[in-house]
């Protein structure tokens, strides 16, 4: 035990490599800022966005997302700029001379990783939700031109197995949805089918209006006929299910997003793979960060001619490929030709052999 007890050179290379983490992230996190607010300052300015809101609600909360979307990439570099200054100072020939072996060398490294994987998979899942939130309510009001006031077109949906519905369009600002149709079926038998000028939201009874209505139903070779002005029905929809942006569930936590796949799965919802990738991604993104440590740290120990550089541009070449694996994958689980949890993982697998490979490859 008194082997893995952490020694001075341990408290040494944790403080190097978190130092170096966060410097560097600080650094383009600023750089990314200045970015933004560039391009963002007419927006903010015609729009008359409050300069509290404009730091508190918008940027307060776009810099632990930028903080996550950009961790495992200054993983690999902290730990590669750090550590072949390490290598060129002599410092750990010095350390490996001195008795400690290389997987022992690996220990404080292990546990930096594992307080950045933590950090990674606290912020992704509870923190950066509610500021996703706040990021795109401000975002709508200063930054877009209000898209949720324009209508929703061809709207096809299955409320539950079995009860599919239609609408025509969709206009958010009204919440009421023209041309409407709703058909229930038994296995592949249609058993009752109705159709209506349009649908309104009731807010204050949280229920749908239903105007104009034609409905048949039909009993083996029985069928009746059921016309009428208005009449008010509960449906497994709402209205801010058309409000939703194409990155909702960057909004949702890990608890949320399961839910919202139990929900989409009792309806039978087909396409459910995106949502599903999400989930598998947030459990598997913070997993790589112990395999480019382990990459970062096989690749600059070892003296090679060009110096920190050749070790720098080797380790973005490896990040931007693992990022490169990582869309690939998600693409093959989209189009179904992957399950959302082997697309998730499969660079992080194909990434560990090569961290395996790099191991036995490294000065001992």
């Amino acid at each position: 035990m008194n082997k893995w007890r952490l020694k001075i050179i341990d408290y040494y290379i944790i403080k190097k490599f978190l130092g170096t983490f966060f410097f560097a992230l600080m650094l383009i996190i600023g750089i990314a800022v200045v970015f933004d607010l560039s391009e963002k300052i007419d927006d903010f300015m015609t729009k008359g966005a409050p300069l509290k809101m404009i730091i508190f609600d918008y940027y307060l909360n776009f810099i632990p997302y930028f903080a996550v979307l950009f961790s495992s990439l200054f993983t690999f570099i902290a730990v590669i700029f750090f550590t072949s200054k390490m290598a060129y100072n002599t410092e750990i020939i010095a350390i490996l001379n001195s008795g400690m072996s290389f997987r022992r060398l690996l220990y404080p490294y292990f546990i930096s990783a594992f307080i950045l994987a933590a950090f990674s998979f606290g912020l992704s899942n509870y923190i950066i939700p509610k500021a996703n939130m706040k990021r795109f309510v401000f975002e709508e009001v200063y930054v877009r031109n209000n898209p949720y006031s324009f209508d929703k077109q061809d709207i096809h949906k299955q409320l539950e197995p079995g009860v599919f519905i239609y609408m025509q369009s969709f206009s958010n600002p009204t919440a009421t949805g023209y041309k409407f149709s709703m058909e229930t079926f038994d296995g592949q038998k249609l058993k009752s089918k109705l159709m209506a000028d349009y649908i309104k939201w009731d807010s204050t009874r949280n229920k749908w209006l239903i105007n104009n209505y034609y409905i048949r139903n039909m009993d083996g070779l029985n069928e009746s006929v059921k016309r009428g002005e208005k009449i008010d029905t509960t449906l497994n929809l709402k209205p801010d299910e058309f409000k939703r942006r194409d990155n909702f569930v960057e909004a949702m936590s890990i608890g949320e997003l399961n839910s919202y796949i139990k929900t989409l799965a009792m309806q039978g919802t087909d396409n459910i793979s995106l949502y599903k990738i999400e989930r598998e991604k947030r459990l598997a993104f913070p997993f790589s960060t112990f395999i480019l440590t382990l990459i970062g740290v096989t690749l600059s120990t070892r003296k090679v001619r060009g110096g920190i550089g050749v070790h720098i541009g080797t380790g973005l070449a490896l990040s931007f490929t693992y990022i490169l694996f990582m869309q690939f994958s998600q693409q093959f689980a989209i189009s179904g030709m992957l399950s959302p949890l082997l697309a998730a993982w499969i660079p992080n697998i194909i990434f560990a052999f090569i961290s395996l490979y790099l191991y036995r490859l490294a000065p001992k």
